[in-house]
């Protein structure tokens, strides 16, 4: 038979609750009874029940991460970087996926409610800022990536706004007037941002923005393609192209080139993300880089540290961008 806490303490001559304090590390236990417990559950081959003793504790040390979808391959950088983070802490990460889905969100979330996890770390949440403001009163959350207007919430994205008024600054300084933007029709707090950064750059140098230099679709490969023709059946189509996401600028890149338009030629094209497909095909893409391994990693930490403290900080943290000059914009 399996040997119990019981019998450790009985072959260590202390009582339960001392062997308890060892296996949770306390410093209140002396160095000589440590000791005699180490010994006893050596020879005894105890194994402790950490899933009974987390649930008596309401404590699991792990951390739930939802994300929209499996088709961001930037998100991979940001798990990494959560997973290491998460390990330093004594931790582990659970992956799930929502599909966008507010339904099958809320019931990921059960995992928070019944206590199989700590706290929970939303990518792309579907739900609306009362919701979140709610569930922060009683739970531990925070958003990464995408923050929520009116959600006082812990949130770690990157400069949206900053790094898309980069990108299309660049566009200018390299001599480019007309220049439109792919954005998407979901109303997600990046894509609003980078078009805010899109418009303000184009003011602040002087250059007008008529609406139809704005194309919207969806984060497919396949609407960058359909954003390229759009623009190419304008009277007057843009020279260079802004889009939300690396994967919206590949489709625009590969459409152009089926058509015998040379990227960074006939045409200047930009990304967002500097995922790592961005520099495997030529042209090599353009971009601003999100800092997506730091994203996960302070998320973790700032998401622990409230675990770990009297009370929380719902701090808005934006980390820094990063312009990626490569190959699909033309100095004019």
């Amino acid at each position: 038979m399996n040997a119990t806490i019981k019998d450790v303490a009985k072959a260590a001559g202390v009582s339960v609750a001392t062997v308890s304090r060892v296996l949770n590390n306390s410093a209140t236990v002396s160095e000589a009874a440590t000791e005699q417990v180490n010994n006893a559950i050596k020879e005894l081959r105890y194994r402790p029940n950490f899933l009974g003793r987390n649930l008596r504790r309401c404590e699991t040390n792990v951390i739930l991460a939802i994300i929209p979808s499996t088709e961001q391959t930037f998100y991979s950088e940001i798990i990494r970087g959560m997973q290491n983070s998460a390990a330093d802490h004594g931790y582990d990460i659970i992956l799930s996926t929502s599909n966008s889905t507010y339904d099958l969100e809320l019931r990921l979330l059960n995992m928070l409610f019944n206590r199989t996890v700590d706290a929970a770390i939303l990518l792309g949440t579907q739900l609306d800022a009362k919701t979140l403001m709610e569930l922060n009163e009683k739970y531990y959350i925070a958003l990464c990536c995408e923050r929520i207007d009116g959600a006082n919430v812990l949130t770690v994205s990157v400069d949206d706004e900053g790094g898309a008024y980069a990108a299309v600054d660049y566009l200018v300084k390299c001599g480019h007037k007309k220049i439109g933007m792919i954005s998407t029709e979901v109303s997600s707090a990046s894509s609003l941002d980078r078009e805010k950064g899109y418009k303000r750059a184009l003011s602040d140098n002087g250059i007008s923005f008529p609406e139809k230099y704005i194309y919207r679709g969806t984060y497919d490969f396949s609407d960058g393609a359909k954003g390229f023709e759009y623009f190419r059946e304008l009277p007057e189509p843009p020279d260079a192209i802004f889009c939300v996401s690396d994967i919206l600028a590949a489709g625009v890149v590969k459409k152009a080139l089926s058509e015998g338009v040379k990227v960074g030629e006939d045409i200047s094209v930009c990304g967002f993300d500097n995922i790592s497909l961005s520099s495997m095909y030529t042209p090599e893409l353009t971009t601003i880089e999100q800092p997506c391994y730091e994203i996960g990693r302070t998320v973790v930490d700032e998401l622990i540290s409230n675990i770990n403290a009297d009370s929380k900080s719902n701090k808005k943290i934006k980390l820094p961008y990063k312009l990626i000059e490569r190959e699909t914009v033309k100095k004019l």
